[in-house]
C-alpha cells in the first residue's frame, strides 16, 4: 500500500513507515545472524574467525550496492510527492540499467581481486581459505543483493515499506532451512552458509519485483519508458553513486580496524565478530530509522512542505533517544548471554573481551542514532555529497584507532565505531542546517514548478 508521509503527525507517519522498515532490517540482519550462529556453534571458533574476518570488506562491497540503490531511489520518491508519474517510471527504469551495469562489473571486480582484497587486510593464514570462500560466495551473489534492494528501494519511495519485510520473512525462512540443510545435513561448511544467504536474498528481490511488476498501476511501464535518458541517467547518479561511496569510505575504515585487529590474532579476531553480529542486530532500528528520514526527506522536498522536515526531524531524535537508552540497559545486563549465541563452549573464554567490544559501542549509540537520522535525512532532501563527507570523517576516525591498536592494544579498537559516530556528527548538524537553510532561500514557495525539482536541488547543494 502506498503512503504519502506528507500529511499528518510526523511522529506517527515515521513509526507507521520505520516500524515494517526495521522488521525488514532485522529479518536481514537474521540472515547474518543465523548464519554466523549455526557457523560458530557446529564449525567451531576457527569458521567463525573466518566468516567475521571478511565483515568488513562484506560491508564495503555490499554497502555499496545497498547505497547506490537506496540513493536511485530519491529521485523517485521526489517524482511521487510531486505527483509525477511520468518521470517516476522513468527513472525507475533508468536505474534498472545503472544497476545492471554496475552489478556486472562490481561482481566480476570483486570476485577477480578477492584474495588480494583479504591479503592486503593481513587474513590470518589459518582461516584464509576458509574466509576466501565465504566471502567469493558473497561476491558472486552481488546481482541479488541489487535485485532486491533496487525493488524494496522502489517500493518503500511509494511509501511500501511492508511488502520488503514480507518477503524478507519468507526469504529468512528459507535461509535457515537451507543453513541446516547445507552446513548441517551436506557438510558444506562456510560456503554453505554464503550460499544459503546469497539464494534467499534472490528470493526476497523476486518477490518484491513481482510486487512492483503486478501490485501498482503507477509502476506500469510502456516501451518509451524504457529509452536511456542521459539527463535522468546523471541525476540518479549524483543521488546514487554518493550514496554508494559514503557505505564504501565508512567501510574502508572499518577494513582498517579489521586489518588491526587481524594482526593482534584469531582470539581477537573471534571475539570482535561475536560482539559485532550482537550489535548488528541491535542497530536495526537506527538503519531503520535512516531509511525511513530518507523517504520522509525526499517525499518533503517534492511535495514543497519544507516546514515539516524540522518536525520529522525532532521526533525521530526521540525516537532515536528512547531506543538508545533501552539497549544500554539490555546489554548491560545481557552481554554475555547475547555474545555467548555466536561462540562455542570452547571460545567462552573470550567472553570478557567481547562484553567490553559491545558494551563500549552501545554506550555510543545515541550519536549513531543522530548519524543515520541526519546523514540519510539529508540524502532525502537532495544533498548526497555532504551526506558523503559524513563517512570521510567517519573513516579518519576508524582510521586514526586503526593506528593506535599496535600501541594501546585491542581496547583502541573497541573505541573506534563510538569515535567515527561522534566525529561524523560534529559534521552533519550543522550541515543539516545548512542544508534546510539553502532550500528555504531557493524555494520560499512551492519548489515544484520545475520539470525536475531533484536536479535543482543537486545544484543547490554544488553551489552551497
Amino acid at each position: 500500500m502506498m503512503k504519502d508521509l506528507t500529511k499528518g503527525s510526523p511522529m506517527k507517519l515515521i513509526l507507521s513507515f520505520g516500524i515494517p522498515v526495521l522488521l525488514g532490517y532485522l529479518f536481514q540482519q537474521l540472515y547474518s545472524v543465523v548464519d554466523t550462529a549455526i557457523v560458530g556453534k557446529t564449525l567451531g571458533g576457527a569458521a567463525l574467525a573466518a566468516v567475521g574476518s571478511t565483515g568488513s570488506v562484506n560491508f564495503l562491497v555490499v554497502g555499496f550496492c545497498c547505497g547506490i540503490c537506496g540513493g536511485m531511489a530519491i529521485p523517485v520518491a521526489q517524482q511521487f510527492g510531486a505527483g509525477n508519474d511520468r518521470d517516476l517510471r522513468k527513472y525507475m527504469t533508468n536505474g534498472v540499467w545503472l544497476c545492471v551495469i554496475i552489478g556486472v562489473l562490481l561482481t566480476l571486480s570483486t570476485v577477480v581481486f578477492c584474495r588480494n582484497i583479504l591479503t592486503a587486510m593481513h587474513t590470518p593464514e589459518d582461516i584464509y581459505e576458509r574466509a576466501y570462500l565465504y566471502i567469493v560466495t558473497i561476491f558472486a551473489g552481488l546481482p541479488a543483493y541489487f535485485l532486491y534492494n533496487f525493488a524494496a528501494g522502489i517500493l518503500r519511495s511509494l511509501g511500501d515499506s511492508r511488502t520488503p519485510v514480507i518477503w524478507l520473512i519468507v526469504a529468512s525462512v528459507v535461509n535457515v532451512v537451507l543453513d541446516i540443510l547445507f552446513i548441517l545435513a551436506f557438510h558444506m561448511d562456510v560456503f554453505g552458509a554464503a550460499l544459503a544467504t546469497v539464494l534467499a536474498q534472490g528470493l526476497a528481490g523476486v518477490g518484491c519485483l513481482i510486487r512492483i511488476l503486478r501490485g501498482y498501476p503507477i509502476l506500469k511501464t510502456q516501451r518509451a519508458d524504457w529509452r536511456w535518458d542521459g539527463r535522468k541517467v546523471k541525476n540518479l547518479c549524483l543521488m546514487g553513486l554518493p550514496m554508494g561511496f559514503q557505505y564504501s569510505i565508512t567501510a574502508i575504515g572499518c577494513v582498517m580496524i579489521q586489518a588491526a585487529v587481524n594482526d593482534l590474532g584469531t582470539v581477537y579476531v573471534t571475539a570482535v565478530t561475536a560482539a559485532g553480529k550482537v550489535s548488528g542486530f541491535l542497530c536495526c532500528p537506527f538503519d531503520a530509522m535512516g531509511s525511513t528520514m530518507a523517504t520522509y526527506g525526499g517525499q518533503h522536498v517534492g511535495a514543497g512542505k519544507l516546514e515539516r522536515l524540522n518536525q520529522g526531524l525532532r521526533a525521530c531524535i526521540l525516537l532515536g533517544l528512547g531506543y538508545s537508552l533501552i539497549a544500554l540497559v539490555v546489554t548491560w545486563l545481557f552481554a554475555d548471554p547475547l555474545n555467548m549465541l555466536f561462540l562455542d563452549a570452547e571460545s567462552a573464554a573470550l567472553l570478557p573481551l567481547a562484553r567490553q567490544n559491545l558494551l563500549i559501542c552501545v554506550a555510543f549509540y545515541f550519536p549513531l542514532a543522530l548519524v543515520n537520522i541526519i546523514r540519510f535525512l539529508i540524502q532525502g532532501m537532495g544533498f548526497p555529497p555532504l551526506a558523503t563527507l559524513a563517512g570521510l570523517f567517519e573513516m579518519a576516525a576508524r582510521g586514526g584507532l586503526a593506528m593506535l591498536v599496535p600501541m594501546f592494544g585491542y581496547t583502541a579498537a573497541c573505541f573506534a565505531n563510538p569515535a567515527a559516530w561522534v566525529l561524523a556528527d560534529l559534521f552533519l548538524i550543522p550541515a543539516y542546517f545548512h542544508c534546510y537553510k539553502v532550500l528555504k532561500l531557493r524555494h520560499p514557495s512551492d519548489p515544484l514548478e520545475q520539470e525536475e525539482p531533484q536536479v535543482q536541488v543537486q545544484v543547490q547543494a554544488q553551489a552551497g
